[in-house]
């Protein structure tokens, strides 16, 4: 049952990094009893993380572990964190973030969520279209692209799923290239800065992937539990191959 849980751990994701926790090597410990108790301790590259961002992936991780079938109890206890009792005690609750942080939070972390969502879909159109453009689409083109027209590829089901995490059309006939707020259709002028802002999003998170690698192996000598090879963050999103990561864009 441990693989299981394992494997519904990897469906919680950093939410800043888009990236599952298992790979990131968030994932400390993960132990199974007998009868099905559950316990899993997450770490995190810093001591004053974010407790929002700490937060979800405390809850999230909670809500996977409920959810394997023949678990009948879960503990998540996030580690070394300056919120740690306060997030620990509200998710064991179930008591949601603002009366988790009583006086201090004002709205609990839907919107959050979304904001972040609308970043990863953002670096995915640039993982999907990166490869089109060095191919030679143009941006009319791009424009005119649908969803089920785009070469299939991991990028492409990342986006997909994205989407429709926001409620955004990701089915065969929606367009490529959307805005991440609207789900209105990117056209015309709007399509070069659209792209612009789609790679400048993925740079930022893979910076941001990049720094939390080296805090996190620096904190921690051992690898997590879950993590394939390495236990320090990977890149969250990577160049596509053949794209030099410093390649210009040539639409616009």
């Amino acid at each position: 049952m441990r693989e299981d849980v394992l494997t519904a751990l990897s469906t919680v994701r950093d939410p800043e990094l888009d990236e599952p926790i298992t790979a990131l090597g968030f994932v400390a410990s993960c132990t199974v009893t007998a009868d099905g108790q559950a316990r899993v301790r997450l770490r995190l590259p810093t001591y004053f993380c974010a407790p929002n961002f700490a937060f979800l992936m405390v809850a999230d991780a909670y809500d996977a572990l409920m959810g394997v079938p023949g678990v009948s109890a879960a503990e998540v206890i996030l580690e070394d964190h300056f919120a740690s009792d306060a997030i620990n005690a509200g998710v064991a609750a179930q008591a949601g973030f603002v009366q988790s942080f009583d006086g201090e939070a004002v709205a609990e972390l839907g919107d959050l969520r979304a904001q972040f969502l609308r970043k990863a879909v953002m670096a995915g159109t640039d993982l999907v279209c990166r490869p089109l453009i060095a191919a030679g689409v143009t941006a009319d083109e791009l424009v005119a692209l649908t969803l089920g027209a785009a070469a299939p590829s991991p990028e492409l089901d990342r986006l997909r799923q994205r989407r429709d995490e926001l409620g955004l059309a990701a089915d065969d006939s929606a367009p490529l290239l959307i805005d991440p707020v609207s789900g209105e259709r990117v056209e015309g002028s709007a399509v070069p800065l659209h792209l612009r802002k789609a790679r400048v999003t993925r740079a930022g998170i893979d910076a941001n992937a990049s720094m939390c690698s080296g805090m996190l192996s620096h904190r921690y000598s051992r690898r997590g539990a879950g993590a394939e090879g390495e236990d320090s963050v990977g890149a969250s999103f990577g160049t596509p191959p053949g794209i030099s990561p410093q390649a210009p864009l040539p639409l616009g």
